[in-house]
């Protein structure tokens, strides 16, 4: 299953939700909405500094998790980045299929 990295930042709006939810609470709506869509938290941490919130999500293709994304960033609660995530054996197919690419002004 495709993995994926978020990174968050609770907007004030969303601090105040974690203040009254409290952590855990917010813990279980990541699980339940990451295994409505049939993918599972691999981990899930909270932070303080740039992000308050990181966490890594395995979703079944990448339109799961832009999905979620897009209701997580329209709800106005976070700002959100996912990234995703290769397996070595993944970068390592990467780097074995040809590509034609020629740089710039070369």
């Amino acid at each position: 299953m495709p993995k994926f990295l978020v990174q968050a930042s609770y907007t004030p709006e969303g601090t105040k939700g974690l203040l009254e939810e409290g952590a855990s609470g917010r813990r279980a709506a990541v699980e339940q909405v990451v295994a409505d869509l049939g993918g599972e938290v691999e981990a899930l941490y909270f932070a303080f500094g740039e992000d308050d919130f990181v966490c890594i999500l395995d979703f079944p293709d990448a339109v799961s998790m832009a999905a979620v994304s897009l209701r997580v960033k329209a709800s106005g609660a976070l700002n959100t980045r996912a990234t995703p995530l290769l397996t070595l054996e993944e970068t390592d197919q990467a780097i074995r299929r040809q590509v034609a690419f020629r740089a710039p002004g070369t």
